[in-house]
């Protein structure tokens, strides 16, 4: 990398070697994401899950997660499960770019990794930074002790807790398009 000790840019997170790790860009830091099965496990399974919702629903919409990067006030994040709307995906498929802006982003969804620094980022600094790019819905996935989805909607002065549903509990939204799930299905094997 360019810099030894940081700050980092966007050309020193592209320059990474491939070599199965995952890494954001935040504030000139990089920070690496965890690598748990469990974790990406769940992020799949919702990715899944709100596709098929979607297509359901007949909504606008391209789900993706990562590695596809999304930019923010603080740098570059790679959230576990984003939608966007088609127009924005088919924009960025024609630029040929894996990097999305945070205004454009409808709804972003964390799977926490507990007891990791990651777990503090989720919950706390991407709601600040999420609520800052204008991201209307923000989801915080928690696995243990067993799938639970918090739902944040964005108001006035930032998020707010708009429901939680646990596993065994029916999740059902009308926005930002007709979901309807059990948490439950995020730890299920196919």
């Amino acid at each position: 990398m360019g810099a030894t000790y940081g700050p980092y840019t966007l050309y020193d997170l592209d320059a990474l070697p491939e070599e199965g790790r995952r890494y954001e860009l935040a504030d000139g830091w990089l920070h690496e994401l965890p690598g748990d099965v469990w974790h990406d496990h769940a992020a799949q399974q919702l990715r899944s899950v709100l596709k098929e919702a979607a297509r359901q629903a007949d909504a606008d919409v391209h789900v993706a997660g990562a590695p596809q990067d999304v930019t923010t006030p603080a740098g570059v994040r790679k959230p576990d499960v984003f939608a966007v709307s088609r127009d924005v995906a088919r924009a960025a498929l024609e630029r040929r770019t894996r990097t999305y802006y945070g205004p454009d982003l409808i709804l972003v969804a964390e799977v926490v990794t507990p007891r990791t620094v990651n777990e503090q980022i989720d919950r706390v600094r991407k709601v600040e930074e999420y609520a800052a790019t204008g991201i209307p819905h923000y989801w915080i996935v928690d696995l243990e002790p067993r799938p639970t989805v918090t739902m944040l909607d964005l108001g006035d002065g930032g998020y707010q807790v708009a429901g939680r549903a646990r596993a065994g509990e029916t999740l059902t939204l009308e926005r930002p398009f007709t979901i309807s799930f059990d948490p439950a299905r995020l730890s299920e094997m196919d």
